[in-house]
């Protein structure tokens, strides 16, 4: 059976993979670049989106200076949450910490290769649209989402081992 840091190690690559492996696909495979956008259901279409800036677009006046004060930024975080894989007893915990380090990881990649962060999962229904975001950003939220849920769960207190 594996340690949780063992588990968070493993959620890390396995969201690391799936990020990259979609966007090879997505830029390459299904060559969204040049088709725009293609609707997959009634309310999901893949659209294509090169992502300069951060979350909703924040930052984007910093341009190419961007990239690199994101990378750096990004790379930092994810140095300190494997600190944290490595130290949380709470399987759940190094799961989540995981998810969020590959997924950080993942879009730094994008940022080194192609100068921006491939965007492309476009969710819409009855007029509302979502912001076009990626595997990487999907497992980030999720993953805060159960720290949180986590968190407010044990009132504040240290995870137990799980």
């Amino acid at each position: 059976m594996l340690r949780p840091f063992g588990l968070g190690l493993l959620v890390l690559m396995l969201t690391l993979s799936a990020d990259q492996l979609s966007k090879y696909w997505i830029l390459y495979g299904l060559d969204l670049p040049a088709r725009g956008s293609v609707q997959v259901l009634p309310f999901l279409n893949f659209t294509m989106v090169w992502n300069r800036a951060v979350t909703f677009g924040m930052f984007g006046w910093l341009g190419d200076a961007g990239r690199l004060v994101f990378s750096v930024v990004a790379l930092a975080v994810a140095c300190l949450l494997v600190v944290w894989m490595y130290r949380t007893p709470s399987k759940l915990t190094a799961m989540c910490v995981g998810a969020v380090a590959g997924g950080a990881i993942g879009n730094v990649i994008d940022r080194a290769r192609y100068g921006a962060v491939v965007d492309f999962l476009h969710a819409h229904a009855f007029g509302w649209s979502w912001y076009v975001f990626n595997i990487a950003d999907s497992a980030i939220v999720c993953a805060v989402c159960v720290l949180l849920l986590q968190n407010c769960l044990s009132g504040g207190r240290q995870a137990a081992p799980d």
